[in-house]
C-alpha cells in the first residue's frame, strides 16, 4: 500500500514529467515550425492541415524526449525535497534509500509499460499521418509505393514494378522472375508487362501487354499476350504499400507480420527484428535512467544539482548511443536481435544496481 509519503513522492514526480514533456514538445514544435515555413508558406497549406501535422507530430516527441523528462523530474523532485529539508526529515524517520525510490521506480515502470503501446502503437499511426502530409501537401520526397519497387513474393520469385498508383490500385512497368526451386540461380520463367491491375472478385492479378518468357536449358519459348491473370502472386494492393511502408510508420504488429513475411519468402528478417524488439527495449529506457538519476542525486556534490543535472544527461547521451553502436552490430549479424534490442538496457540496469547497492541508505 502506498502511503501518504509516497503519494506525495508520485504527485510531484508526475506534475514535474508533465511540465517536462510540455515544455520539451513547446520547444520541438517552435523549432520545427521555424525550418518548415517556407515550405508551408510555397506549398500554400492551410491553417488547419499545419495545426493537424503538428497534432501528429506531438506522439513521437513524447516517445523521443520521455527518458529525459522523466530523469530530469526525478531530479528536480529529490533536489527539491532536499533543498526544502524534507529529505533530511525523511531519512531522520527512519526511512531507507531503497524504500525512498520505490515510489520513483514504480511509476517508472508504470510509465515504461504503457509506453510500449504508445510507441508500438499511438506513435506508428501519428508517423504514416505526418509522412502524409509532408509528401503530398509539403511536396517533400515522393509519394509512398511510388516508383522502383523490388520485393521477393516467394522464395522462388522476384517482382519488380516502375510505377504504383495507390488510387486506381494500378502498378505500371511489371517484371516478375520465376527461378529454380532448386538452383536460384537459375531463371525457369520470366513475365514483363506494361501494365497489372488487382481483380479483387478473383483475388488476383490481372497484367496486359506483356511478354512471357519459359526457359528450358538453352531453348527458350516467348508468347506475347494481351491480357493474362495471375492467381499465384502472393500480394495484394495493401501489401505493395506495407512493403515501402519504413519501420518507424510501422506498429508492432506490423512489424511482426512483415518479418515473418520476410523468413516466408527467404529474405533476412534481422532488421526488422531489431527495429520490433528495439520499440520494447526503448519504452524501458525511462525506467533505467531513473535507476541512473536517483543515486546521483542522493549524494551531494560541489556545484549542486547542476553538476548532478549534467552528469544524468550524459549517462543518459551514453546509454542512447551505447543502443545504436549494438543495433549497428546486431543489423551486421554479429548479435541475436533481441540481444541487441536489450543489451544497453542490460549493462546500464547492472551498473545502476551497483551504483544504488552503494549509495547510502
Amino acid at each position: 500500500m502506498f502511503s501518504i509519503l509516497d503519494k506525495y513522492i508520485v504527485k510531484q514526480f508526475i506534475q514535474t514529467i508533465l511540465f517536462g514533456i510540455l515544455a520539451f514538445t513547446i520547444i520541438f514544435v517552435v523549432i520545427d515550425m521555424m525550418e518548415n515555413l517556407d515550405d508551408f508558406i510555397d506549398q500554400n497549406v492551410e491553417a488547419g492541415l499545419i495545426f493537424e501535422y503538428y497534432f501528429v507530430f506531438i506522439p513521437e516527441i513524447i516517445r523521443l524526449m520521455l527518458p529525459i523528462a522523466v530523469l530530469l523530474s526525478g531530479l528536480f523532485t529529490v533536489g527539491k525535497m532536499s533543498n526544502l529539508s524534507e529529505l533530511t526529515a525523511i531519512k531522520s524517520s527512519g526511512v531507507s534509500f531503497y524504500r525512498f525510490m520505490l515510489p520513483f521506480l514504480i511509476t517508472a515502470f508504470i510509465i515504461s509499460v504503457f509506453s510500449i503501446y504508445f510507441g508500438g502503437y499511438v506513435v506508428p499511426g501519428a508517423n504514416k499521418r505526418k509522412v502524409y502530409i509532408e509528401q503530398n501537401h509539403m511536396k517533400k520526397g515522393i509519394e509512398r509505393a511510388g516508383g522502383n519497387i523490388y520485393f521477393q513474393d516467394s522464395k522462388d520469385r522476384i517482382v519488380t514494378i516502375s510505377y504504383y498508383d495507390i488510387k486506381r490500385e494500378q502498378a505500371s512497368r511489371v517484371t516478375i522472375q520465376e527461378f529454380d526451386s532448386t538452383n536460384h540461380t537459375r531463371m525457369i520463367s520470366r513475365i514483363d508487362a506494361q501494365k497489372m491491375v488487382y481483380d479483387s472478385a478473383s483475388t488476383g492479378w490481372i497484367i496486359s501487354k506483356g511478354i512471357s518468357r519459359k526457359f528450358n536449358g538453352y531453348q527458350e519459348k516467348m508468347v506475347q499476350f494481351e491480357s493474362d491473370t495471375l492467381t499465384t502472386l502472393n500480394f495484394s494492393p495493401q501489401d505493395v504499400i506495407k512493403k515501402q511502408t519504413k519501420p518507424e510508420e510501422m506498429n508492432l504488429t506490423e512489424l511482426s507480420n512483415y518479418a515473418e513475411e520476410q523468413l516466408r519468402t527467404g529474405n533476412d528478417p534481422t532488421r526488422i527484428l531489431i527495429e520490433y524488439h528495439s520499440k520494447f527495449a526503448f519504452a524501458f529506457a525511462s525506467f533505467i535512467v531513473i535507476f541512473f538519476g536517483l543515486p546521483i542525486s542522493a549524494n551531494k556534490r560541489r556545484g549542486g544539482i547542476a553538476i548532478q543535472f549534467g552528469i544524468s544527461i550524459l549517462i543518459t547521451f551514453v546509454y542512447l548511443v551505447f543502443m545504436k553502436i549494438s543495433q549497428a552490430f546486431g543489423k551486421n549479424g554479429v548479435l541475436d536481435p533481441i540481444i541487441t534490442a536489450w543489451l544497453a538496457n542490460a549493462i546500464f540496469a547492472l551498473a545502476a544496481g551497483i551504483a544504488i547497492f552503494k549509495a547510502r541508505k
